[in-house]
């Protein structure tokens, strides 16, 4: 005997990049439960979705179960973006259930959902909090069970094809509570402080039927709500405008670079500027973003350091206030890698952006909350892929100290990621520092090998000559050439 396959809708949950780590959005029809402890975001997750979800063809019915009344949870949700009056008592609506809760008879807290539910016929239900019927009931008369009182609220939602939500205050995932066995989806939120950062992580530890994806996703709460960061590479591929060929270079802005690079950067690579502090390395990023808006292109910078409308000149400035450069904000407290890729796909889309910045990885590493340190390197392999996956060429700078004795183009191990490589140093001429320069990789390019001195000044970077009659410059203690380096400093030469 055979079956015919099923087919389950999904439904578009309304909160940005949980359809995503949800496997391609929320089952209808599914019993749910949103579990965390108090202050997670369980209360606003779930009014996101009802408000997102409801229409006058699929209602929403919302039973609060503490005595606050309806009313005054209502007063601070309104303060949320995604917060629609116009639907309040039209298709959302709010039932009390404190009165049935206190009694601790789950019969009757079962009997005023069915009452309520025959009466609306709502497409969403959602019972908040599922915890206190829980409390309520271990301390009532009910004769009915906890196991049968869920069993039966599951299989009365799912014939009555309503998609259902129980949200309740559980700190740890081994309750062994019946809710969790009867429910077809289970979300966990996590919520952590760390020194002076609160850190929100999302679980989907369970979602019948379809593939989730596995572990923990950074999500944050601000004036539009939750909202979720799913990993890095799952950015889409086509943010960027399709190259126009697969040897087109693009000018660095810099007068000499390109030249040295073999003729431009290739289009979609990633490009390391490594250097030591005050070296140029922002000066060059700003040049690169600068000369794409020349050529009609428009860019993004992520900046870790300096705000980029007051400390790159008035060019940039201009660029950033036309809209033809974006700014991710990465100031704000508790930052993870997904997230900032995230925020950096979404303005490269929103401007159908071709170039972008990171400035500087350094910054981007202090930046994160410290739970997220732990793994940067790992997790900002992700992001540099991710962000490669999109075509778009990417700078990064990176802050190094200014070593004689050992040869590093990034502290996190990561250089080999990226497709080429610019380093910028110090060195001390007749008691005089100056900065030198060179191109350290390109990949498939035959790009220079030379050291050539280059300058700072109104114009911006200026690369001068050839460094001539030194050695070691790279890995040991510059010396002119013919004299052996002091004894005291080792390393290779070059």
């Amino acid at each position: 005997m055979t079956f015919p396959k099923a087919t389950i809708r999904r439904l578009r949950t309304g909160v940005p990049g949980l359809d995503e780590v949800l496997g391609g959005g929320l089952p209808e029809c599914s019993f749910n439960v949103v579990a965390g402890a108090p202050g997670c975001g369980k209360t606003t997750l779930a009014h996101q979705l009802m408000f997102a979800l409801a229409t006058p063809e699929s209602p929403a019915l919302y039973f609060t179960v503490l005595g606050e009344p309806p009313l005054k949870m209502l007063r601070y949700q309104q303060q949320f973006d995604y917060f629609d009056a116009a639907k309040v008592s039209d298709c959302v609506h709010f039932v009390n259930l404190s009165e049935e809760t206190a009694s601790g008879d789950l019969e009757a807290v079962l009997g005023r959902i069915v009452s309520e539910v025959k009466e609306r016929s709502p497409a969403l239900v959602f019972v908040d909090s599922f915890r206190s019927v829980v409390l309520a009931a271990d301390g009532g008369r009910s004769f009915m069970t906890l196991q049968d009182f869920v069993q039966q609220l599951g299989m009365l939602m799912t014939s009555w094809q309503a998609t259902t939500f129980l949200i309740g205050e559980y700190f740890t995932d081994n309750d062994p509570s019946p809710v969790f066995t009867v429910a077809d989806g289970l979300v966990w939120l996590h919520q952590s402080v760390v020194r002076n950062s609160i850190v929100r992580k999302m679980e989907i530890m369970k979602m019948r039927g379809q593939p989730t994806l596995a572990g923990l996703h950074t999500f944050r709460i601000g004036t539009a709500g939750v909202r979720v960061f799913p990993p890095a590479q799952l950015a889409a591929p086509d943010v960027a405008p399709p190259a126009a060929g697969a040897a087109e270079r693009l000018s660095m802005g810099v007068p000499g670079l390109d030249e040295m690079m073999g003729g431009g950067l290739p289009r979609g690579y990633s490009l390391l500027v490594a250097g030591p502090t005050g070296a140029g390395k922002s000066l060059l990023a700003t040049a690169f973003l600068v000369e794409g808006a020349r050529a009609g292109e428009t860019g993004v910078i992520a900046a870790f350091e300096q705000r980029p409308d007051r400390s790159r000149g008035a060019e940039m400035a201009q660029l950033i206030a036309s809209g033809r450069v974006g700014v991710v904000d990465a100031r704000a407290p508790g930052l993870s890698v997904d997230e900032i890729a995230t925020l950096l796909i979404d303005e490269m889309r929103r401007l159908k952006a071709s170039r972008v910045v990171i400035d500087s990885l350094s910054g981007f590493e202090l930046a994160l909350a410290p739970t997220f340190r732990e793994d940067f390197r790992e997790s900002l392999s992700r992001m540099v892929s991710a962000l490669a996956n999109t075509g778009a060429t990417v700078l990064m700078t990176s802050e190094l100290e200014d070593r004689y004795d050992d040869l590093r183009f990034s502290p996190y191990g990561t250089a080999f990621l990226t497709d080429a490589i610019i380093v910028q140093r110090y060195i001390e001429v007749d008691s005089r520092l100056q900065r030198v320069l060179a191109v350290a990789k390109v990949r498939d390019s035959a790009h220079s090998n030379e050291l050539r001195r280059f300058t700072i000044d109104a114009e911006g970077i200026r690369i001068g000559s050839m460094l001539d009659g030194y050695e070691g410059l790279l890995g040991g203690r510059p010396t002119r050439r013919g004299t052996p380096p002091p004894d005291t400093v080792g390393g290779s030469h070059g």
